[in-house]
């Protein structure tokens, strides 16, 4: 919780150590590679499980565009609950990290790409064109992780809100275009 709230440089491993109710030397005992190492086992754990945690959203609801209202939604609720400062854990790190540290940086990007299929696989349950699947699941997370940087500057959940609407409108326009209107979730 402590990358996803203040980033990797603002996480010292003496707060993590702390913040866990652990000794130090423990850290050093489980993560030889000190706080990089900690830091990609975070990214390569929480990214899955936040990944797991959207798409159980995206099932929760039968209609395919109220789902994705529904998710945003959701996500919106929880920003603003946590006071705008627990985000995506994985687009916290990636933004800080992207230019500085080749390890972190690979693995954020292989966790999106994780999501992006996922994603993909969900879409294409609507869209017959696979590549039209893959540009929706795309845009969800680019709009996912965009909308929360809007809403924690502005600290302001409408972003979030806008962004799920967005997302439910282009799902509606892809189904039309590539099934002739014809939805099984719709």
């Amino acid at each position: 919780m402590l990358f996803r709230r203040h980033g990797y440089a603002a996480t010292g491993l003496k707060r993590i150590a702390t913040e866990a109710e652990a000794p130090f030397g423990s850290i050093y005992h489980f993560f030889p590679g000190g706080k990089q190492q900690l830091a990609e086992d975070m990214i390569r754990t929480s990214g899955p499980e936040y990944g797991r945690m959207v798409m159980a959203l995206l099932d929760s609801v039968p209609d395919p565009a109220e789902s994705l209202v529904h998710a945003f939604e959701a996500a919106a609720h929880d920003l603003a609950a946590a006071d705008y400062a627990d985000a995506c854990p994985i687009g916290t790190m990636a933004l800080e990290v992207a230019s500085s540290n080749e390890v972190l940086r690979v693995a954020t990007a292989e966790v999106f790409a994780e999501w992006v299929d996922t994603a993909a696989h969900w879409f294409g349950r609507w869209v017959d064109d696979p590549e039209t699947a893959r540009s929706l699941a795309q845009s969800m997370v680019m709009m996912l992780e965009g909308a929360f940087m809007l809403s924690r500057a502005a600290r302001d959940p409408e972003p979030l809100r806008v962004a799920g609407r967005s997302m439910a409108d282009l799902l509606r326009t892809a189904v039309a275009r590539t099934t002739g209107g014809a939805s099984s979730g719709s």
